[in-house]
């Protein structure tokens, strides 16, 4: 089988093929996870040249989009494209450009189109009968887990011959290393040793997170915390809380913002990663901390569900309730799995070679029903 990936966003004009790769790791990401799997993978990808590469099994096409200025004009470049590969089936990435999918699909109404989510929101009311238009184009749908795709299925947005797929939005290539060794180089210590990487903001929720460890340290005096993060719009907040409160202070450290690949040897450092969010589509630094071996104490929303296998890999606490997160963090200090047993699961469900074949087979799914559909 032949699959297309169709990536409508474009790349940065100052780069080559081989800088976007560079610039963009995730743009390779699923496309090698599905070569992975024994599947011929092309990948066509907006920009302003026309350049063609090869790379780990994957066949790159950089088509120059400058003189399509509308998106029917875009869809007939990437048709051609498609046409020409012989592609068997088109996966599109990004629930948002379903109407340059629906474009293909009239185009070439004999491939298959699957769309894959990417913290995509369901159209506003007065849109959604032109955006239901469009999505019927799609044999399948892909989120990180189904649960993500109720509003698209409250609003009645899928048609009903499409099919909806459970397939983590991507992975991540951490691996466990030596804690010990990790510890000397990065100056972690705890018992336990606790991360959050994330950002200081709203959706995730520090602030709560503090609370928590506030409330464990009576039952917990050795736990430390240790916070990467980027954009900090509460930072503010989590000083004056802080400042409230010595004992937690002397447990907090914020280590704002850090290299890609020093966040590996803080994971690899932990024995807790402890996250509040209250929304993801997928949850990628909770995909890096499992990649590790760190056992995850995370929110009950249904992408970290679908990652920890229901809470049995770790702990799962309601979003706001800093005293579930206390009960959480003791009760995974006390008795916890082994870093072993967090990346086994993380092997066999949520490495690149797992979602490629889950990908495989999503791919034959829809080549199947929509063959069987237009015979």
């Amino acid at each position: 089988m032949h699959v297309a990936h169709a990536n409508f966003f474009p790349a940065p004009k100052e780069l080559d093929a081989a800088g976007v790769l560079a610039h963009w790791p995730s743009l390779a990401d699923i496309p090698e996870a599905v070569a992975s799997a024994g599947v011929r993978v092309s990948v066509i990808q907006a920009a302003v040249t026309r350049e063609r590469l090869m790379r780990n099994h994957v066949d790159y096409h950089f088509i120059d989009m400058a003189p399509a200025n509308t998106v029917e004009e875009c869809a007939r470049r990437y048709a051609q494209v498609l046409e020409a590969i012989h592609a068997d089936v088109l996966h599109v990435h990004g629930l948002g450009f379903a109407r340059h999918a629906s474009f293909i699909a009239h185009l070439l109404p004999q491939l298959p189109i699957l769309l894959q989510d990417h913290a995509d929101r369901a159209p506003r009311w007065w849109r959604r009968p032109q955006w239901r238009r469009w999505y019927a184009c799609a044999q399948g749908v892909a989120f990180t887990t189904t649960e993500l795709a109720r509003p698209f299925v409250g609003a009645g947005m899928f048609a009903p011959h499409t099919t909806l797929f459970s397939i983590p939005e991507s992975s991540c290539r951490f691996t466990c290393g030596d804690q010990a060794r990790a510890q000397a180089e990065t100056g972690l210590y705890g018992d336990p040793c606790v991360l959050w990487v994330g950002h200081l903001s709203d959706g995730k929720d520090p602030l709560t997170v503090l609370d928590g460890i506030a409330q464990a340290v009576a039952r917990l005096p050795g736990i430390q915390l240790w916070c990467a993060f980027g954009s900090a719009p509460l930072l503010q907040d989590v000083h004056a809380r802080l400042a409230q409160d010595p004992s937690l202070a002397a447990r907090v450290h914020l280590l704002g913002k850090l290299p890609h690949a020093h966040v590996e040897r803080l994971m690899q450092s932990a024995d807790l990663f402890v996250s509040g969010s209250h929304a993801e589509s997928c949850g990628y630094a909770l995909l890096e901390a499992m990649a590790c071996g760190v056992v995850p104490v995370v929110t009950d929303i249904p992408s970290f569900r679908a990652l920890t296998d229901d809470g049995r890999v770790g702990r799962l606490w309601p979003c706001g309730d800093a005293t579930r997160l206390a009960d959480a963090l003791v009760s995974l200090a006390r008795a916890r799995p082994t870093r072993a047993h967090v990346r086994a699961h993380f092997d066999a469900s949520l490495s690149f070679a797992a979602v490629g074949r889950k990908w495989a087979q999503a791919y034959g799914h829809v080549f199947d029903d929509h063959r069987r559909g237009v015979s």
